[in-house]
């Protein structure tokens, strides 16, 4: 894993090869789309209730459409964490961005006040051991009543569904979107269904670290709201 390193702007050139997930998730969706989608989400989840000076952290971040999401909204201390070089050079915005590994965060303690991830955790290679890692890392740097919000796949039966139309050749051919999703299944499966196979390990490893105060299941999505402990 690389080391941290912050800065506001990458150099594309020095970015590494992207990987075949990296190209299929940035034709999934134009920024455009992604943003409407986390606008959305961000006043499901209870964002316009959040204080706008708030100190946020957005984890797994990717090209920063989540972050580009609650600028719309107001919030103006903002930060991306993402272990992808080439996925944090699509962003450009104001927000300090950190290119490092989630469960190695090189934030300080208790310096946060919102920690949030969307997508980002069912990537783990290991559980419980990464997920405990990760979440052990996001208690440590919010603040005392810091509120963590995560949003995740989970094996509801439209996701069921979602699988199948995925996997059809024809589903494929005639929409790129469906074709998009496919190839990024097919690249993580390995993280995916052990995340989508142990629902009760997950619940168990977000319980620990933080007291939920709002958790359900939306169109094959965990929604997780909770605070540190």
């Amino acid at each position: 894993m690389s080391n941290a390193r912050s800065f506001n702007q990458i150099d594309d050139a020095a970015a590494p090869e992207a990987s075949a997930w990296e190209t299929a998730y940035l034709r999934f969706e134009t920024p455009g789309e992604e943003i409407r989608k986390f606008l959305r989400r961000f006043k499901r989840l209870g964002a316009e209730r959040w204080p706008r000076d708030a100190q946020i952290v957005d984890l797994f971040c990717g090209r920063g459409s989540g972050l580009r999401a609650l600028e719309r909204m107001g919030f103006r201390h903002l930060e991306g964490v993402d272990l992808s070089p080439r996925l944090l050079a699509e962003y450009g915005g104001p927000a300090k961005l950190y290119c490092c590994d989630c469960r190695r965060l090189t934030l300080a303690d208790a310096s946060r006040d919102i920690a949030v991830v969307q997508g980002g955790l069912h990537h783990l290679p290991k559980l419980p051991d990464d997920l405990d890692q990760t979440l052990r890392e996001v208690r440590r740097i919010l603040r005392p009543g810091g509120m963590f919000i995560a949003v995740e796949p989970w094996l509801t039966p439209f996701l069921r569904a979602v699988h199948v139309v995925a996997a059809n050749p024809i589903a494929r051919r005639l929409w790129s979107k469906i074709d998009a999703l496919q190839v990024m299944n097919e690249n993580e499966m390995e993280t995916y269904a052990q995340w989508l196979n142990q629902p009760e390990l997950v619940l168990g490893c977000l319980r620990r670290y933080f007291e939920p105060e709002r958790c359900w299941f939306r169109w094959g999505k965990l929604m997780f709201v909770g605070r540190r402990k």
